[in-house]
């Protein structure tokens, strides 16, 4: 019993000793990694945009000749969008 309540304060000091450290870092992520990490996500959601409406604007194109509701022709299961993977309700 003492032999592993020894053990239990030994393990508890390292992780006391690791969240010391941790608290006293004051910067994980140098400011260039920061600047690298904002450029890649705002080239990524610049495409995502350029895809999302590229996506729409071909939507109203087939909708303009379609009889029903948009929601209609999405539930429809359009074959058109079958091999793309579009799930209706998600954008």
């Amino acid at each position: 019993m003492q032999k592993e309540i020894q053990e239990l304060k030994k393990e508890c000091a390292g992780y006391t000793e690791r969240l010391k450290n941790i608290r006293a870092a004051t910067n994980h992520v140098t400011p260039e990694e920061k600047e690298q990490v904002d450029r890649e996500r705002q080239k990524y959601c610049k495409e995502w945009r350029k895809r999302k409406r590229m996506a729409t604007e071909l939507c109203d194109a087939i909708l303009e000749g379609y009889p029903k509701s948009k929601k209609q022709f999405f539930v429809s299961g359009s074959p058109f969008f079958a091999p793309l993977g579009f799930h209706p309700g998600r954008s």
